[in-house]
Formats: C-alpha cells, structure tokens, sequence
C-alpha cells in the first residue's frame, strides 16, 4: 500500500515521518531525495540549468538559495522546475518502493495535491499546525524571514482545501499526541493493507 505524508511548510511532515520510521515503517523523504537528484541525475542538473542558468550550481552542488530566490516569487518558473523534479522523484520512489518489504510505505512530500498527485496514493496522511507556529518553527529551522515563508505558503493550497481529499489529518502541536496519532493510524494502515 501506498500512502503519502503531506503537509504545508512548517506543519511537521519530517517529524512525523520520523514517528514513522520509529514503528519500522519505510519512509521515503521527497524533499531529501529531490535535492539528491538535482545534484546526481545528469538528465535533471541539465534540465534545471536550461532553466535557470549556470548558477544553479556551485562547485557542482545546487545552490539551494539561488534556486529559492528564483523561483519563490515566480509561479511559471516554479511550475518549471516542479516539471522537471518532480517526474524524477516519482520514478525513483516508484523503483524503491518496489523493494520494500513492508506492509505498506510513506512517501513524504510537500506537494501532492497541487500537481494532481494524490491520484497516485491509496491512502493520505495530511500534516496540519496554526500558521503563527508554522511561521515561528521556518523562522528557527531555516532563518528564512517571515515575508519568504508567507509567500512560500501562497504557492501551496490551504490546509482546509487538503483536508476534503485527506484519509487522516494529524494537527501536530503536541508531540505526545501527535504520536499517539501515528501510532493509531499506523494499526489502521496494518489492518487496511492486510485486508487488500
């Protein structure tokens, strides 16, 4: 069984991917993996400098800041680039998860419901928190300035417009109960992909 973790930026997709993982649960991370691909797939690093030039890419590494800058507060390129990772991280999930041997698997990502991916999963786990604490977790994980979080949120839906195709939503503002969730969905998925 397929399932896929989502979540808006700052909700707490990884910590509960983590919670996962916990219970031998196989997690791929989108998100790492997407930026693994942009540096290692020659087909994807050609593709993104097409796009958006030469420095893209620093002593062969993404330049992650230049990229963010450039695409954040432009929709089309953002489109742009999201065409060229995102077909990459499907195949490459598609080919690992083939070789799990575990009762269902979790792909992470950010967006699945934006690109009419959620078609793709059998069952989805939507990640919610307050948008102040979203704000306030961005600003001391990445440094980033509420004005850079605010309009990378306007490029995802709104939480309330992802709950409607949701299977589960975990609202993460304890961590206590945000793992008796997982743990409860968990048991759920185990029965549900023994009954398939």
């Amino acid at each position: 069984m397929i399932v896929a973790l989502t979540g808006g930026i700052g909700s707490g997709k990884t910590t509960v991917g983590k919670m996962f993982t916990e219970l031998g649960v196989p997690v791929y991370n989108s998100d790492q993996w997407a930026k693994q691909l942009m540096t290692s797939s020659k087909k994807v690093k050609k593709a993104i400098i097409r796009l958006l030039g030469e420095q893209s890419y620093k002593d062969k590494e993404l330049d992650k800041k230049f990229i963010a800058r450039a695409v954040f507060n432009n929709k089309s390129l953002l489109q742009e680039l999201n065409k060229i990772v995102h077909p990459a991280v499907r195949e490459h999930f598609s080919s690992w998860a083939r070789k799990q041997d575990y009762p269902y698997v979790i792909q992470e990502a950010a967006i699945i419901f934006e690109n009419k991916g959620h078609e793709f999963y059998d069952r989805i786990i939507l990640v919610t928190a307050p948008q102040k604490l979203r704000v306030e977790r961005v600003v001391s994980r990445d440094g980033a300035s509420e004005k850079e979080i605010l309009a990378r949120m306007d490029n995802q839906w709104s939480d309330q417009k992802k709950i409607d195709l949701s299977d589960f939503v975990i609202e993460n503002v304890d961590l206590k109960t945000t793992k008796r969730e997982v743990e409860s969905i968990h048991n759920l998925l185990l029965n549900q992909s023994v009954q398939s």
